[in-house]
């Protein structure tokens, strides 16, 4: 499946041109092909790109291309497509940017790809599936960013109400990327304790926190215009996973298969990730709020996916 390293990114947008900076700086592959409409956009910010390899861990080849460059990548990241406005919400982008997706795949396909996908654009639950089915991949070779983000947003902010460095919360965020995801507080801990103890005992509340991390988005979205440091690097964390086969648990954009009580939907769940994509989806035990939570988030997915042709 894997004829070398080229990653190639669709889209030099704010968020595609985070996430190639995060590659080079990390030496996570050694080229980049940057691809956009604005083609000489795309070249532009490949030679700015360019300036900084001489500071990189690793010698890394950037350049703009086209289509044609995709036959020989490893992994194809989507970043294109229309950014989320002030006041709109994820799935206020759906019928717009899944013709968007359309086109590029079919593109994409046309030239012999034949690696794994990875979708990064809103409402990128539903655009990962349309990836999936529009390109004919087996579907543990098509990821989308899911919940890695938010996620990551959780562990800040519990670590900052807990004084605990973050990177010992282990505390995720599962479900639709957008307004019905879910804490799964019923697994979460920093160090080794429950932070529902921990909440008790500080006199924290976890629906507070849960607040701060929803918020986050729109708050940046109203104060910058967009989102794009973030997302650049949890697609780094992902193509990670992907290029040192890890088998690293994220909580990924995944197709369900039963597991969670759910068929054929892609989700934002814990999946093992590795060399050749998603190895293996983890079916946390949830409690019964938590279950009825994710089923609604399942729900409002299913049926936002049912309004399009795919």
């Amino acid at each position: 499946m894997i004829k070398n390293n080229r990653i190639v990114i669709i889209g030099a947008g704010a968020v595609g041109c985070s996430y190639a900076y995060a590659l080079l700086q990390q030496g996570l592959t050694g080229e980049i092909v940057l691809i956009d409409v604005n083609e000489e956009k795309a070249a532009g910010e490949a030679g700015d790109l360019r300036d900084a390899v001489p500071f990189a861990p690793v010698p890394v080849t950037i350049r703009s291309g086209g289509y044609e460059d995709c036959s020989e990548a490893e992994l194809v990241v989507i970043t294109a497509g229309l950014a989320q406005k002030p006041g709109e919400t994820r799935l206020d982008l759906l019928t717009k940017n899944a013709d968007i997706f359309e086109r590029i795949v079919t593109e994409v396909m046309a030239h012999g790809f034949n690696g794994i996908f990875l979708a990064a654009t809103n409402p990128v639950d539903i655009l990962t599936d349309i990836t999936q089915q529009v390109s004919g991949l087996p579907a543990e070779r098509v990821i989308g960013s899911g919940t890695v983000l938010d996620s990551a947003r959780l562990q800040s902010v519990v670590s900052a109400c807990f004084h605990i460095d973050s990177r010992d919360v282990h505390a995720w965020i599962i479900g639709e990327h957008g307004d019905t995801s879910l804490p799964v507080w019923s697994s979460a801990f920093a160090g080794m304790k429950d932070i529902r103890t921990m909440a008790a005992e500080e006199g924290q509340q976890l629906d507070s926190i849960f607040q701060r991390v929803q918020s986050a988005a729109y708050e940046i979205i109203q104060q910058k215009g967009a989102t794009h440091f973030g997302i650049g690097m949890s697609l780094a964390r992902i193509t990670r996973a992907i290029v040192h086969d890890e088998n690293a648990v994220l909580p990924v954009s995944a197709r369900l298969n039963g597991e969670y009580g759910e068929n054929g939907i892609y989700i934002g769940v814990p999946a093992v990730i590795g060399r050749t994509g998603i190895r293996s989806v983890m079916d946390l035990p949830l409690d019964e709020t938590e279950t009825q939570q994710f089923a609604h988030s399942a729900q409002t997915l299913r049926e936002s996916k049912q309004t399009l042709s795919y």
